[in-house]
């Protein structure tokens, strides 16, 4: 008899979402580079997300410790006013996309969030936060694709968008073969209301 087990940890982190319209805006811009570098591992576009605290592996029983702080975190912030603007590259395998807007805003998030999760007794890496949308990863033997991607970008700003809510998000990656793929676990609108999600939101 063959039984599913779940696993018992979930790579998690806590993000921000830009909406639809500004990932359109920002796709709009990205389409002809889809065409001309189809061997990039593009990111879905409902995935794209700002991380603000990257967990990794987190026992599955841990998560549930860190929902009501966050939601109490959540409901005691206001939107911050963001952008999507230009576009560079991490260890020249790595496209992103930089974040304009509240950046101080964001930072403050950011830091209260860490000290938050380190309250709960949860250990974590703390890298530096640096704003920024994952667009897609080059092949190890690809030196070139996204310098070349990131320069067209360089002029690109995007529309103002209001980032509204608080995300905590589980993912898939290191899990064999499998495409990596996202799902929120909770989501917080920043003023108050939870929201249970199964996937990515604004």
């Amino acid at each position: 008899m063959n039984e599913q087990t779940q696993p018992a940890t979930v790579r998690v982190f806590i993000a921000l979402a830009p909406p639809d319209r500004a990932k359109d805006e920002l796709a709009r811009e990205l389409r002809p580079a889809y065409g001309t570098h189809p061997h990039m591992r593009w990111n879905r576009i409902e995935d794209w997300h700002i991380t603000l605290a990257f967990l990794g592996e987190l026992p599955v029983s841990t998560v549930p410790l860190l929902r009501p702080p966050l939601a109490r975190l959540a409901a005691a912030r206001r939107p911050l006013s963001l952008a999507l603007r230009g576009s560079g590259t991490f260890d020249d395998r790595v496209l992103w996309s930089g974040i304009d807007g509240d950046l101080d805003g964001l930072r403050t998030l950011a830091t209260d969030v860490r000290t938050l999760v380190r309250d709960c007794g949860v250990a974590f890496e703390d890298r530096p936060l640096r704003p920024h949308l994952t667009l897609a990863r080059a092949r190890r033997d690809d030196r070139s694709s996204t310098a070349e991607i990131a320069a067209r970008l360089t002029g690109f700003t995007g529309s103002p968008w209001p980032a509204r809510r608080l995300h905590l998000v589980g993912s898939n990656a290191g899990r064999g073969a499998a495409p990596i793929r996202y799902r929120d676990i909770e989501a917080w609108a920043l003023g108050g209301e939870v929201q249970n999600l199964s996937h990515r939101g604004t």
